[in-house]
């Protein structure tokens, strides 16, 4: 297979997954990861692609957020990780906030401690800890978003403005040190932003694809949040440089 050629099987593989990975892009193609290495880097050099640390991801600009179908499809080892990860955090009688999202959704699934109580703005959330008699659940009503299967809006603001939390876990679509946590939409950020202010803990749970993304509206600036919680595939020079500027990382 020439190089045109596989490139541009390199991008119809995209095109229908969202995010690939190098190893298995070398067992599709049949070629070695240096090779597919310099493919992606000539592709994200032309501007249609985005590499991430093992592999990479559609060029999107920052109004782009996939559904939550997709999300679910990506990246969900490490998921299940920082789920585990997180819900250790937990400890019985807390108050928690558990953001609607597809790694807040492997925490909820992952709560040991008891006599919890959980709000959530996550239909998905609520449902999974009917199954735990030590959660007690509350639903922040609102607007449906359908896509995403999240609650916000208003109402949703109102609700979780009047409670206040011993701890937060917050999913985000894009972390850097200069813009913070941002995510496509804006009532989605504001609800965020809202759980924030809300908690006295605030943990950002984010997979090592979500770092060097910046989103179209702002979260919150790294310094509001009290750890960031990711996967092992973080990259270390990543690591460095966030540890640098005094923003701690728990990976797993």
């Amino acid at each position: 297979m020439f190089a045109e050629e596989r490139k541009a099987k390199i991008l119809e593989i995209l095109n229908t997954s969202y995010r690939i990975q190098v190893n298995d892009l070398t067992e599709a193609l049949q070629v070695s990861e240096s090779t597919i290495r310099r493919d992606l880097q000539d592709l994200e050099q032309e501007g249609l692609l985005k590499r991430t640390h093992g592999g990479a991801v559609k060029l999107e600009n920052t109004s782009f957020e996939p559904t939550m179908n997709e999300k679910e499809l990506t990246n969900i080892e490490e998921k299940i990780e920082i789920g585990k990860k997180a819900a250790a955090f937990i400890e019985d009688n807390d108050t928690v906030i558990l953001d609607a999202g597809t790694t807040t959704l492997q925490i909820a699934k992952n709560i040991q401690a008891r006599n919890v109580t959980v709000l959530t703005n996550s239909m998905l959330i609520a449902l999974e800890l009917l199954n735990n008699k030590e959660v007690e659940v509350i639903i922040a009503g609102g607007y449906a978003r359908r896509e995403i299967v999240s609650i916000v809006g208003p109402i949703t603001d109102k609700i979780i403005q009047s409670l206040r939390v011993d701890k937060a876990f917050i999913g985000t679509n894009g972390i850097t040190i200069e813009d913070g946590c941002t995510t496509p939409n804006v009532d989605e950020a504001h609800t965020k932003s809202i759980m924030i202010q809300s908690a006295k803990e605030i943990y950002i749970v984010a997979d090592h694809s979500k770092f060097g993304t910046v989103s179209f509206a702002r979260i919150a600036r790294l310094d509001e949040i009290d750890g960031i919680i990711t996967d092992e595939e973080i990259d270390q020079n990543i690591l460095e440089k966030y540890q640098s500027k005094n923003i701690q990382i728990i990976y797993t």
